[in-house]
């Protein structure tokens, strides 16, 4: 179970790139926002490789993407006014059933 919360730890900081790679590319305080980008990569693949140790590597980084995407997803739509229509949001929802299917057959 532990297993699981380095993983969604590790997803949560997966978003945390984009994002710093997106407000790097807005002008402001661009080194600032790119080390962000990166202390978040490291830190992802760390908590990825954590927990790797008691989850298969296919179900993992599936889930470790797709939550990644989801979320990143959301805080476009959110926060940098992305477009959002039907057809996304299927895509996304899509994406989170398929998350939760590997969660439930492991």
């Amino acid at each position: 179970m532990i297993s699981w919360l380095y993983l969604f730890v590790a997803a949560i900081f997966e978003i945390g790139w984009p994002f710093g790679l997106k407000m790097a590319s807005l002008g402001n305080n661009k080194i600032l926002w790119i080390i962000f980008a990166v202390l978040a990569m490291i830190l992802s693949g760390i908590f990825l490789f954590i927990a790797q140790k008691n989850i298969p590597i296919g179900t993992a980084y599936a889930v470790w993407t797709g939550v990644g995407a989801s979320f990143t997803f959301l805080l476009g739509v959110f926060i940098f006014q992305d477009t959002l229509s039907l057809m996304r949001m299927f895509g996304v929802l899509l994406i989170i059933f398929g998350v939760i299917l590997l969660k439930v057959a492991n």
